[in-house]
């Protein structure tokens, strides 16, 4: 079989450009993603060196990207504690749906939309983005933090309500009817909600089933049954990330240990790839005439995320500076407000480019808000593992 030597090329630069960019990131002790970010819009359609034949690559990857952030997020918790908090934050999560859909909503009644566009864009302002605020927490070594427990909680119960919303969206994009979108609301919910009951009743025999001695055999086993349950959940719109954190949160003692340390490399590559995705998915000539309208939306929702997560951390008797990490930590939107405007389609001229530029902004600005407040990332340091006692990175 002859490889593409311009495919070769293409992923070699790029790899090498995102090694160089992360190097200088680190060096002053910032998170990557922004460059990342930055470096997809340089190489995108319309940027000034496309790379056509590693955009299917890239495209795949980023899907992985974010399946792996999750599910090694995931091994860093225990289901019964995360269950709890998860209970504790509906709250949170009604605050969240308030203050972060609302904008989007109101903005959209102004720029003229109709109900669909409307409810597009509150959709688009309310979720944040779990693949950008797992790789944040370890980057900025948050994981161990008091917040992160809330942060966490906050981001599955979004794309817990996803799986509501987006069966909707579509049934309405498509010209279907009201028992229609009920139905794919019911059918969601009920995957959903069947998800967690497993994973919490049942999940604790999945590391027997996929532990065995040999690393090889543990990282075949994990990543086939993560792939197998993301498809799953995303077959259901339920996010192939939460599904991908169940089968994180389920795995224990020393198969979670082993299966972190095996999927941490694989995981940072292909989050590399993801962030390099949402770049490259932005045309910068879309970005001019609608970046007025984004910014503003961008500056209110920030504030907003921000009272989120502040709300839902003092839930958890955060002291202030926690809440304030936990509050910047939600700010990024990413990958479902872009899915949101992939449903619409083209029934709104205004609407993908806003989108998109809305999401371009925060995912740049909220990283390195989240940087600035919270202060220089601590060194890594060892924590106890709550369900084995061994300690973890």
């Amino acid at each position: 079989m002859r490889t593409p030597v311009a495919l070769l090329l293409e992923l070699g630069v790029i790899l090498a450009a995102l090694s160089m960019l992360g190097t200088l990131a680190r060096r002053y002790t910032l998170s990557p993603i922004p460059l990342y970010l930055l470096t997809g819009l340089a190489v995108g359609e319309g940027g000034i060196a496309p790379v056509p034949a590693a955009g299917a690559f890239v495209e795949t990857g980023a899907a992985i990207g974010v399946i792996l952030l999750l599910l090694v997020l995931g091994l860093e918790f225990s289901l019964p504690e995360f269950a709890a908090g998860m209970r504790r934050h509906v709250p949170s999560a009604l605050v969240d749906l308030l203050l972060n859909a609302a904008p989007g909503a109101v903005a959209g009644w102004l720029l003229g939309m109709d109900g669909i566009g409307i409810l597009a864009l509150a959709g688009a302002t309310y979720i944040s983005s779990s693949g950008i605020v797992a790789r944040l927490l370890s980057d900025l070594h948050r994981l161990g933090n008091r917040e992160t427990p809330s942060v966490l909680s906050v981001l599955v119960l979004e794309d817990c309500a996803m799986a509501l919303y987006l069966p909707v969206l579509a049934v309405l994009a498509s010209g279907g009817a009201w028992w229609q979108a009920a139905l794919g609301v019911l059918a969601a919910a009920g995957a959903v909600l069947v998800a967690f009951t497993l994973s919490y009743r049942w999940g604790h025999h999945l590391g027997r089933l996929v532990a065995h001695p040999d690393a090889e055999q543990l990282l075949l086993r994990v990543l086939g049954l993560t792939l197998i349950v993301a498809a799953l959940a995303e077959l259901v719109h339920a996010s192939a990330a939460v599904g991908a954190f169940l089968v994180g949160l389920t795995l224990t003692g020393e198969t979670a240990t082993r299966t972190r340390a095996l999927f941490s490399p694989l995981r940072d590559l292909f989050a590399a790839v993801f962030f390099l995705a949402i770049g490259l998915s932005v045309d910068p000539g879309d970005l001019v005439a609608v970046l007025p309208a984004a910014l503003a939306l961008a500056a209110v929702t920030l504030v907003t995320k921000v009272v989120t997560g502040w709300y839902a951390a003092s839930r958890d008797g955060v002291g202030r500076r926690g809440r304030r990490r936990a509050g910047t930590a939600l700010v990024a939107r990413g990958e479902f407000s872009l899915v949101i405007v992939g449903l619409v389609g083209t029934m709104h001229d205004t609407l993908g480019p806003l989108v998109t530029a809305y999401v371009f902004v925060l995912a740049i600005a909220g990283p390195l808000l989240t940087r600035l407040v919270g202060g220089p990332p601590r060194p890594s340091r060892q924590v106890a593992d709550p369900r084995n006692g061994l300690p973890q990175g």
